[in-house]
């Protein structure tokens, strides 16, 4: 097996050069090229890329027409204020985000990141509650476990105790309920959207401005496929409140589940729909907030506008990314294709259930999250400190397989590794995929 770092090459790290590293206890390879599903290091050595990154990368690493379409766009207006100007990006990300909406929802505001968007989308949220005639509605309920960013709103919104422990005393207190786990509650749909109900009518329901929640899980829940009568009873239960439903599709939008969006496989639609990664494919810090027509109108109405300021909402470099990451969906009908590599993907994956670590394998799309368990019979999760998910991901990056970790969310221990490839991948690159990834876990051994 090829080492990582080889000796002759030389590592970067904390504190030989002035950046401010993502990880300060690791030794870094530098990556200087790209291409298709494949990243290479300065030695050489090449890492399949079978998280997209951290779940971005959907169109992989083939970016040149993107990188076209924002160049050209600097070069003709390097930047126009959003409340002053529009410009021909913008409005031709929207009106192709358009075509693919979800019945209901019509309108989208651009901005720069998902934490950034979910923020924006809550801020909504509670302007128009407000500006409907319902003062009192400003609280978010959300879901244990969830991860919606690393912003201080987005993080109280989330329900990651681990992550949100060092920062608790800066943390609004929203309220969380557990959300559906088909793993290690099969039968739990109804009590979990019971749960919501309960938790509107404790905090009262002219408190609560919205509910927050994946439509299928991203990277806290190794991507949690919802019960399918859950959603329909959260939309019911929404609807009756007067609640709005906010679906983060930061991770799970844009083709990634094998339709455009995933709340088209749950059976409701939400009144605001926050996007990102996939939007932008990794080109360009881009995200949005999509809203009904009925909110719009209402802000509108009374305000004139959303109160929100973002330098970098609307501007032309990043919606022409966005612009031309959909406009590639399109014609190479790459949301097709995902639907398509779902058995495939899957079928390679099935290999890995007979580890006596692998407890489940579970997804939609290419998008697939792996939980490790200490006992598959029990489902007890590992203890937190033997950091299986981090072992088992540098296992994977030494065999050249770049996965995406996950941990803490069976009460802060519990450990998953993420998948989500980009749409390109071919068959038999998932295949290596599954191989390079047995192996890696083969590695680690069986022990505990």
């Amino acid at each position: 097996m090829a080492a990582t770092h080889p000796s002759d090459a030389p590592a970067r790290g904390y504190p030989s050069t002035p950046l401010f590293y993502r990880k300060l206890d690791r030794r870094y390879r530098m990556a200087v090229r790209a291409d298709g599903c494949w990243l290479e290091d300065e030695t050489g050595k090449r890492y399949l890329d079978g998280s997209g990154g951290a779940l971005v990368a959907n169109l992989g690493h083939d970016l040149a027409e993107v990188a076209d379409a924002m160049a050209a766009a600097v070069r003709a207006v390097g930047y126009v204020n959003g409340t002053q100007l529009t410009n021909p990006w913008a409005e031709e990300l929207a009106a192709r985000l358009a075509r693919h909406l979800p019945e209901g929802l019509a309108f989208s505001y651009f901005l720069a990141s998902g934490s950034e968007a979910v923020e924006a989308a809550v801020k909504l949220a509670r302007q128009y509650q407000l500006d409907a005639g319902r003062p009192g509605r400003w609280k978010v309920i959300s879901l244990v476990p969830s991860y919606h960013g690393n912003t201080l709103g987005a993080l109280a919104l989330s329900g990651r105790e681990h992550a949100r422990a060092p920062f608790a005393p800066l943390l609004p207190d929203f309220p969380r309920i557990p959300g559906p786990d088909p793993y290690r509650d099969p039968g739990g749909a109804g009590r979990a959207a019971e749960r919501l109900e309960e938790e509107i009518r404790r905090q009262g329901p002219d408190t609560v401005a919205a509910f927050l929640a994946e439509p299928i899980g991203g990277s806290a829940t190794g991507a949690r496929v919802p019960p399918p009568e859950y959603f329909p009873a959260v939309r019911e239960i929404c609807d009756r409140h007067g609640v709005l439903w906010i679906a983060d599709e930061v991770a799970t939008g844009m083709g990634r589940t094998g339709r455009w969006f995933a709340c088209q496989h749950v059976g409701a639609t939400p009144d605001l729909m926050v996007l990102g990664k996939g939007l932008n494919a990794g080109a360009a810090p881009l995200s949005a907030v999509v809203a009904t027509p009925e909110i719009v109108a209402t802000v509108a109405r009374v305000r004139g506008g959303f109160l929100h300021a973002q330098t970098y909402s609307h501007t032309p470099a990043i919606c022409a990314a966005g612009a031309a990451v959909v406009r590639i969906l399109e014609e190479r009908r790459l949301v097709e294709r995902v639907a398509a590599l779902e058995p495939v993907l899957f079928g390679a994956l099935d290999a890995l259930r007979s580890h006596p670590w692998v407890g489940d394998v579970r997804g939609k799309g290419l998008l697939a999250g792996i939980e490790l368990v200490a006992d598959r019979a029990t489902k007890r999760p590992h203890p937190r400190a033997a950091r299986v998910a981090e072992r088992l991901t540098d296992a994977c990056f030494e065999r050249g397989l770049i996965v995406w970790p996950n941990v803490g969310h069976c009460g802060g221990d519990g450990d998953l590794v993420m998948l989500a490839p980009p749409f390109t991948i071919t068959e038999e690159e998932i295949a290596e995929l599954a191989r390079r990834l047995a192996a890696a876990l083969g590695d680690l051994g069986e022990g505990g």
